[in-house]
C-alpha cells in the first residue's frame, strides 16, 4: 500500500517537544491515558451496536490487551472497539486537541510546578502523545468497526508522520510503543516488566468496566499460560463506602474528567424506591478552560445497569453546574435510550432534581466547614453557579445561600447577602450594589461617593452574569436589591436628614441651568438633575430606575438582540465649583454659545468616569485640547 507522508502542524511539533523532553514527572501517565482511550473505544462500539444491530462488527468479547515484548522492547495497548478511518486518523491524530493546543502549550508554560503541569494530560485531548514521553517512535494500526480496510499511522515524534492503508488490520485499535531505554533517575521505568504493567494498571484504572488483559511470561518449555485480567472491574459506585478508598475515587474521577488533580469534593447518592438509581459525583478544583464556550462538554456519564449508555448526559444536571463530573447508573431505563427521549423523561427530571439539590447541599456544607476549600469552590465556580439565579428560580434561595460577594466592608473577604443584611444600617431599606469590570474601577466610580462617605456598604459585582441575576433575583427576605447606579437615591433620610428647604433652595437656584442643559443634550440624555450620590465628583450619569443599564444593553447586542438605545440621565454635584460656576456663566451671560461646550465636556466626562466611551472621540480630544490651549 502506499505510504504518505505530512507534517504536523505548528502546534502540535511543539507540544510533541515538551512531551518528549519530559516536561511531566510522573511518565506512568501514558498507560492511565491509553487504556481510557481504548475503554472509550470500547464503550463507542457497544453503544454503536445497539443502536444500529446492523453493523458488522463483533461484540462478543470486548477488552483491553497489554502485551510486551521484552526483546523488541515493545509496549502494545490493543482494544478491538469501535476504531477509525483513514480520514478520522489524520483529523484526529494528526492535528491534535483542534480547538485548544494554543491554550495547552500556553497553560503548561505556565505551569508553576510538575503537579500542574501533569494536571494538563489529557484534559485538552492529547493523552495520546502522553506515549512519547516513554517511546522513540509510536506506531497505530486501526480498523473502524464496519469497514473492510485498515490504516497504519507511525510517527517519531518529531516534525512528520506516515499514513498508510491496510488491509490486514483487526477491528479496534493497537498502539505499539518503542520503548526508551529504562532510566530510573528519571521516572522512566521499564514498561517491560510485567510487575510494573500491573502496578499501574490496578493504580489507575482498576475501575475500568471492560478486561484489562495482559499475557503473562511463559517459562522454558511451557505452553503459552492463559491471558491473566489486571483490574476489578468493580462499579465505584456500586461498592459501599467502606470497601472503596479515596484514592480509588479520585482515580475514577481522573479517569472520567481528563484531569489530573484531585477533585475538590466527592458526592455520592443512592436512590431507592420506584425509581432506583445510584450516583457518583465529582466537584473539581479547577475551572477547565473551555467552561463558558460554546464546545464544552456537560454533564455525567450515563449508565443503565452498569451498561455505558452517554458520555455527556445533559438532562441530568443544569447549565450551571456543568462543571460537575461523575457517573449515574439508573436502574431502569431502557439500553437504547437516546438524548431526545432523556429531555421528556418524567425519571431523568426527577434524577436531575433532586442531583442538583445534592450538589447544592453539599457546596453548603463545604462553606459551613471548610473556609479555604469554599473559597477554591467559589474563585473556580462561582460565576457559572450564579447562571442558575437567572435559570433556576426553584433552587434561587439554596444557591444565593452558598453565594458570596466582594463588598466594600472587607478587600479581601467576600461576603454573603444574609451577613450583608446582619451589618444594615438603622433605617437602611435596600440592598445596593454597583456591577462594572473590575473591582478598581467600580469603587472609584463617582456613583460611590455618597455610600463612601455615609460608610453604606456596597456590592462590588464585577461578573458579566451579575447584570443579568440582580433584576431576576429582585430582593432577598424582603430587601430589595438596588443599583447605586440607577434611579433616584437619597441617603440622607438614612442619616443626618438635610433641610427640605436647603434643597428646594438648590433647586430653584439650578432649575435654568439643568432646563438648559437638557435641551443641548436632548440628542443623548433625557433629563438633568441635581445629585444626592456625588461629594466630590461634578456629574455623573444614570440610568433610569427600570431602564436597561449600557453593559446589558452591550450584552444582548454582542448575543445578536437588537435592543433600542437608551437615553440616560445626567446628575450634578451642586456642590462642585465647576457645577457653581456653569450655573453663574450661565445667569451671567446672554449669548450661552461658548457654554455649549462646556455642557459637552461635561456629560463626556461623566461617561468616561464610568468606564464608557465618548460618543465622538476625536470631537472630544479636540474639546479638550483647545480648552488647554486658551489656559496656557
Amino acid at each position: 500500500m502506499t505510504t504518505e507522508t505530512f507534517e504536523f502542524q505548528v502546534e502540535a511539533r511543539q507540544l510533541l517537544q515538551l512531551m518528549i523532553h519530559s516536561v511531566y514527572s510522573n511518565k506512568d501517565v501514558f498507560l492511565r491515558e491509553l487504556v481510557s482511550n481504548a475503554s472509550d473505544a470500547l464503550d463507542k462500539l457497544r453503544l454503536e451496536k445497539l443502536r444500529d444491530d446492523s453493523l458488522d462488527a463483533d461484540v462478543s468479547d470486548l477488552h483491553i490487551e497489554i502485551d510486551v515484548d521484552k526483546d523488541a522492547r515493545t509496549l502494545t495497548v490493543r482494544d478491538n472497539g469501535i476504531g477509525m478511518s483513514y480520514d478520522e486518523v489524520g483529523r484526529l491524530i494528526g492535528t491534535i486537541a483542534n480547538s485548544g493546543t494554543a491554550t495547552f502549550l500556553k497553560e503548561l508554560r505556565e505551569a508553576q510546578d510538575a503537579a500542574n503541569a501533569e494536571g494538563l494530560i489529557g484534559q485538552f485531548g492529547v493523552g495520546f502523545y502522553s506515549g512519547f514521553m516513554v517511546a522513540d517512535e509510536v506506531t497505530l494500526v486501526t480498523r473502524r468497526a464496519g469497514e473492510s480496510q485498515g490504516t497504519r499511522w507511525t510517527s517519531r515524534g518529531e516534525s512528520t508522520y506516515t499514513l498508510e492503508k491496510v488491509d490486514d488490520a483487526p477491528q479496534g485499535t493497537s498502539v505499539t510503543l518503542h520503548l526508551k531505554p529504562a532510566d530510573p533517575e528519571n521516572q522512566l521505568h521499564d514498561y517491560t516488566s510485567p510487575w510494573t504493567i500491573r502496578e499501574i494498571v490496578k493504580r489507575y484504572s482498576d475501575f475500568i468496566t471492560w478486561p484489562i488483559r495482559m499475557v503473562p511470561e511463559a517459562g522454558d518449555g511451557e505452553d503459552a499460560p492463559e491471558p491473566e485480567t489486571l483490574n476489578s472491574m468493580k462499579a465505584l459506585w456500586a461498592r459501599s463506602r467502606d470497601e472503596v478508598s479515596d484514592d480509588e475515587y479520585h482515580e475514577l474521577y481522573k479517569h472520567i474528567s481528563h484531569d489530573w488533580r484531585e477533585p475538590l469534593e466527592t458526592i455520592r447518592l443512592q436512590a431507592e424506591g420506584t425509581f432506583e438509581y445510584q450516583a457518583l459525583l465529582f466537584v473539581p478544583s479547577h475551572a477547565p478552560h473551555d467552561l463558558f464556550t460554546r464546545d464544552f462538554k456537560r454533564g455525567v456519564q450515563l449508565y443503565v445497569k452498569r451498561v455505558f449508555i452517554m458520555d455527556d448526559c445533559e438532562a441530568l444536571l443544569p447549565p450551571y453546574l456543568r462543571f460537575v463530573k461523575g457517573v449515574v447508573d439508573a436502574q431502569d431505563l431502557s439500553l437504547n435510550v437516546s438524548r431526545e427521549i432523556l429531555q421528556q423523561d418524567r425519571h431523568i427530571r426527577m434524577m436531575q432534581r433532586r442531583l442538583t439539590k445534592k450538589v447544592l447541599s453539599t457546596v453548603k456544607e463545604i462553606k459551613a466547614k471548610d473556609a479555604d476549600r469554599y473559597a477554591t469552590f467559589w474563585r473556580e465556580f462561582g460565576t457559572v453557579l450564579k447562571e442558575g439565579l437567572v435559570t433556576d428560580s426553584e433552587n434561587r434561595d439554596a444557591i444565593l445561600a452558598v453565594a458570596s460577594f466582594a463588598t466594600t466592608y472587607a478587600e479581601d473577604e467576600p461576603t454573603t447577602l444574609a451577613q450583608y443584611v446582619e451589618r444594615m444600617k438603622d433605617g437602611q431599606e435596600d440592598i445596593y450594589y454597583i456591577t462594572g469590570e473590575s473591582r478598581q474601577s467600580i469603587e472609584n466610580s463617582p456613583h460611590m461617593e455618597a455610600f463612601r462617605d455615609k460608610g453604606i456598604e456596597v456590592l462590588l459585582l464585577t461578573d458579566a452574569v451579575d447584570e443579568v441575576w440582580v433584576d431576576a433575583v429582585g430582593e432577598y427576605e424582603g430587601k430589595k436589591l438596588r443599583s447605586v447606579t440607577k434611579g433616584e437615591i437619597d441617603l440622607d433620610g438614612e442619616k443626618d436628614e438635610k433641610a427640605d428647604g436647603e434643597r428646594e433652595k438648590q433647586a430653584e437656584e439650578y432649575a435654568g441651568l439643568l432646563g438648559w442643559m437638557r435641551e443641548q443634550l436632548d440628542e443623548d440624555i433625557k433629563e438633568v438633575r441635581l445629585s444626592a450620590r456625588l461629594t466630590v465628583s461634578p456629574a455623573c450619569v444614570v440610568s433610569d430606575a427600570h431602564d436597561l443599564t449600557p453593559a446589558l444593553e452591550n450584552m444582548y447586542r454582542a448575543m445578536g438582540q437588537e435592543v433600542p438605545r437608551t437615553k440616560r440621565i445626567l446628575e450634578l454635584n451642586p456642590d462642585h465649583l465647576l457645577v457653581k460656576n456653569l450655573n453663574q456663566a450661565y445667569k451671567e451671560r446672554e449669548d450661552r454659545s461658548g457654554l455649549v461646550e462646556s455642557a459637552e465636556l461635561l456629560h463626556t466626562l461623566a461617561v468616561l468616569a464610568e468606564g464608557g466611551q465618548p460618543k465622538d472621540p476625536a470631537r472630544f480630544v479636540k474639546l479638550v485640547a483647545d480648552r488647554l490651549e486658551r489656559t496656557l
